[in-house]
């Protein structure tokens, strides 16, 4: 079973940039496609960046292409979301999780993290 641990989101100014990690607990982690998803206030999930288990294949959503950029490194059992160039619309509780299937879809993840919250000032 993967525990996720989400860090690194907080407070920053437009235009500004944040790296976020998720720390996974096992040693099988380069088997599972990881996803960064992100929740806004009153919104749905939604899919912001996904990798393949040994990084040769990634996936963004339209609105981040560009600024975003999801890494990982399976040696140290851990994801990685880029962030440059925020925007106020970016603000929301970032989650990471862990599957079995590509493309990534979230209804079929198997694993969550808790979250980190990400708040982008105008």
């Amino acid at each position: 079973q993967e525990h996720l641990v989400e860090s690194g989101g907080g407070l920053v100014q437009a235009g500004g940039s944040l790296r976020l990690s998720c720390a996974a607990s096992e040693h099988t982690f380069s088997r599972y496609v990881m996803g960064w998803f992100l929740q806004a206030p009153g919104k749905e999930r939604e899919l912001v960046a996904a990798i393949f288990g040994d990084g040769t294949m990634t996936d963004y959503s339209n609105s981040v292409k560009g600024r975003f950029t999801i890494s990982r490194d399976n040696a140290k059992n851990t994801v990685y979301l880029q962030m440059n160039n925020l925007k106020p619309e970016d603000t929301a509780v970032y989650y990471c999780a862990a599957g079995t299937r590509w493309p990534i879809d979230s209804r079929v993840m198997n694993y969550w993290g808790k979250g980190t919250r990400v708040t982008v000032d105008p």
